[in-house]
């Protein structure tokens, strides 16, 4: 059996392994059988399950609710939900696990499946690994079949208590009226509260993306795309503009200029903000190896400590975690705030960076240049084929050249992406020109060391 989990759960192409109707009841039945193990609840627990707006969504998440009946317990649908509506209700309905079937930020054509603990973590490595070695092993292939299709439970109220509790993160004394916002829901699962829930705060909401048909999530739009998002604060002269993704556990904004704002600025600002009001724990931040070093210089300076951990929002969670920590993102725009939840949110992202910018009584463009980004390339290069990085003596050689010669003026990070068939390139340093140059050759000794040639998208 091939390695199901990546860094964010079970991710591919529906209709090829794993995502098929033979693998995925036994993925879910599977997991609930050992997450029983762990569980404190009762008999007959509580799985929430929901989804974004992909069209293959209501497929995997019958087979879902067929594998979770396999081993006993009913599933609690709340249909097209961000991510983080699942993490925040699953330990409050006394949920025995949480399961969200999206593919994030990746095209349409991608889905995946996400676990949550019944306290709102994402599903362990450990508890994933032993999953698989029950897949492997054959332990968990007994059939999920029924005569009759079992189907979910559903509660229309939880929905409302999710955007309760957003709204109860915004400061009583604050509203957003006289503040054009432009949110752009990447056609995603944030599309149909996001726009109500910032004009039932007062703003003046021009809507993108917000139109799901099933096949355009992600598609020119949200947060890997904010070009529409861009133009039309400029054209509509908005204050600013946020863009969430297709699950909405990220965010990005634009200033009143349209430039753009990401997870490393957004951080900033909700650094010195919390600092300001007493609430930065430890006076520290969590981010990965991939946030500007400019930022971390500009940190530092201000008296804030970084605690620098690898890609991956899970990495966040446990630094945050070990040290009782307030702060920590990635500079994609998925950020944590701890005081208000375990998880990434996109919406909650949106809610506390407009409340520091109401506080503050600045606009946007002033946060923007808090700090000077250190010039810095992002390359991904699509791979037939993911081979060990260790395994390939010219390149790492050439990656030590490259180190050496930025001598401490930059950083050199190449991976694997865990979600999609990717190669990430990322160099940091004081002329992108030199830069660019070296990442272009990166990429040209790993395609002719690996034998592949880069993959159309």
């Amino acid at each position: 059996m091939s390695h199901l989990f990546g860094t964010d759960g079970v991710r591919g192409i529906p209709g090829r392994y794993p995502l098929v109707a033979g693998v995925v009841p036994r993925l879910a039945r599977t997991a609930a059988r050992l997450l029983m193990r762990q569980s404190r609840n009762g008999a007959r627990p509580l799985i929430l399950m929901g989804r974004d707006t992909r069209g293959s969504g209501p497929d995997l998440c019958r087979w879902l609710v067929r594998g979770f009946s396999a081993a006993g317990c009913r599933t609690l649908d709340l249909g097209v939900a961000p991510t983080p509506t699942v993490a925040y209700l699953a330990p409050r309905v006394g949920a025995l696990a949480g399961v969200v079937v999206s593919a994030s930020h990746n095209p349409a054509r991608f889905n995946g499946i996400k676990f949550f603990t019944q306290d709102g973590y994402k599903m362990t490595p450990e508890l994933e690994e032993s999953v698989e070695r029950s897949l492997a092993d054959g332990s968990a292939d007994q059939a999920c079949r029924f005569r009759r299709a079992p189907r979910p439970e559903t509660d229309s109220g939880l929905m409302a208590r999710y955007l309760d509790f957003l709204r109860s993160t915004f400061p009583a004394t604050m509203d957003l009226s006289g503040l054009r916002l432009v949110v752009d829901c990447a056609h995603g699962a944030a599309a149909r509260i996001a726009p109500a829930l910032f004009a039932g705060l007062g703003a003046e909401v021009v809507p993108v993306g917000c139109a799901p048909n099933g096949r355009n999530i992600n598609d020119g739009c949200g947060a890997l795309f904010p070009a529409r998002m861009q133009a039309a604060v400029r054209r509509f002269r908005a204050h600013c503009g946020v863009s969430f993704d297709g699950d909405a556990d990220r965010a990005i904004f634009a200033d009143e200029a349209g430039r753009l704002l990401d997870g490393d600025n957004l951080i900033c600002l909700s650094a010195l903000h919390l600092r300001r009001n007493g609430l930065l724990r430890s006076g520290k931040v969590v981010l990965t190896v991939m946030s500007n070093y400019g930022l971390i210089r500009f940190l530092e300076r201000q008296g804030i400590s970084v605690v620098s951990v690898p890609v991956g929002d899970r990495n966040v969670t446990e630094a945050i975690e070990a040290e009782d920590l307030s702060l920590g993102g990635e500079s994609s725009g998925h950020i944590i705030f701890r005081s208000f939840a375990s998880t990434g949110d996109g919406i909650l992202t949106a809610l506390q960076t407009l409340a520091a910018l109401r506080e503050s009584g600045q606009r946007l463009s002033v946060w923007r240049a808090m700090f000077r980004p250190m010039p810095q390339i992002l390359m991904n290069i699509s791979v037939a084929q993911k081979v060990p990085l260790e395994r390939l003596p010219r390149l790492r050689e050439f990656m030590r050249r490259c180190e050496s010669e930025l001598r401490g003026e930059g950083r050199v990070f190449v991976r694997y992406s865990g979600t999609e068939p990717l190669l990430r390139i990322m160099i940091e340093g004081p002329e992108r020109s030199r830069i660019d140059q070296m990442a272009r050759q990166l990429a040209a000794i790993y395609l002719d060391e690996t034998g592949q040639q880069e993959r159309s998208p």
